[in-house]
């Protein structure tokens, strides 16, 4: 399998919330909410970086499509990891996020392996961390 991947898909209780976090609060590109005309198909879709989508849609949908049961999520089963190219922009972007309604859960603070980070969670709990890696360079 080659490492392809193109859209992540966060599960989310209330679609219109999410969407105005992440378009409004977080001024991530979108078209909106999609596929409304369709049983357990309305989703919203957001550019990232050339390639890669990041999608949210309905929990209850994505249980429905998986034939899964639904069950309690916890916010440590996974990070999205958002890289910058300075500790001021980490600060900024943690601060961006707190105003559109993000809860901080580590406040921007120096790392033990160089780098400075915060996370906060998305209304639905999913964890991202804004990082600032002295050893990466970020390409715009």
């Amino acid at each position: 399998m080659k490492p392809r991947i193109t859209v992540l898909t966060l599960g989310v209780d209330d679609l219109e919330k999410s969407l105005s976090f992440y378009r409004d609060g977080l001024g991530f590109s979108t078209d909106g909410i999609v596929g409304q005309e369709f049983e357990h198909g309305a989703v919203a879709f957001f550019d990232l970086q050339a390639g890669l989508r990041l999608a949210i849609w309905n929990r209850n949908d994505i249980a429905h499509d998986t034939k899964l049961l639904k069950t309690t999520a916890s916010p440590t089963e996974f990070t999205i990891g958002h890289n910058v190219g300075s500790k001021q922009e980490v600060n900024e972007l943690m601060e961006q996020a707190q105003k559109a309604g993000a809860v901080i859960t580590v406040p921007p603070h120096d790392t033990f392996w160089g780098g400075y980070s915060g996370y906060f969670q998305d209304p639905d709990g999913h964890l991202w961390e804004v990082v600032w890696n002295p050893q990466w360079e970020i390409e715009e």
